[in-house]
């Protein structure tokens, strides 16, 4: 006999799917749900259809936005010679929280991956070569994560870039190998982009 059937089990089933929500995560996420007020859970169903239908990717560096253009391609303050490559949109945001860095981003959506199928076709990589040749850039900093997919991902965009007279730096060490930017402290994130290097 399963614990849980219905309505309840397809909530924790969904709320399962989520990354880093475990089986246990799911169910406490559920009774707490089932313990708020129904306008509580309203609101809670009604930010995420709202998120789901006004949110989507800037049209030059694919960061979340609302906009054509996010806010960070449309403040003219940002140093417009940097460009940092991220792999996410979250890790736009991980980057911006340390306020070390004040140039614009271009977010791959994802790494060179042979195993799964992820070549370069499937990445961004044809609009950021577009946009160093229409843009001055001086400096790209790659923060890829420094797992095996991050580190080929930066060694082939590194091959591209290159050759264009553009200087390629990398993240410096501070981030594990193997993690994510996601899940890395300000601190730490600090110190990578303070110590790039170049490729």
């Amino acid at each position: 006999m399963d614990l849980f059937s219905g309505a309840l089990a397809r909530m924790i089933n969904e709320l399962g799917k989520m990354p880093g929500i475990g089986p246990k995560s799911a169910q406490r996420l559920a009774f707490y749900l089932l313990r708020q007020d129904r306008v509580q859970v309203e609101r809670l169903a009604a930010s995420l259809i709202e998120a789901k239908d006004k949110i989507k990717y800037c049209e030059r560096c694919f960061s979340l936005s609302e906009e054509t253009l996010c806010p960070i391609c449309r403040d003219p303050r940002r140093d417009t010679t940097s460009l940092c490559i991220v792999e996410e949109p979250n890790d736009v945001f991980s980057l911006e929280r340390t306020k070390l860095y004040h140039g614009r981003y271009h977010v791959l959506m994802g790494t060179l991956s042979p195993l799964e199928g992820i070549g370069p076709e499937e990445l961004k990589i044809k609009e950021l070569l577009q946009r160093l040749q229409g843009d001055l850039i001086h400096e790209v900093v790659v923060a890829t994560n420094p797992d095996v997919e991050g580190e080929a991902t930066a060694i082939y965009l590194s091959r591209l870039i290159k050759p264009l007279g553009i200087k390629v730096t990398r993240l410096a060490s501070g981030l594990p190998a193997g993690g994510n930017l996601e899940y890395a402290d300000d601190v730490t994130i600090g110190q990578a982009l303070d110590g790039r290097r170049e490729l």
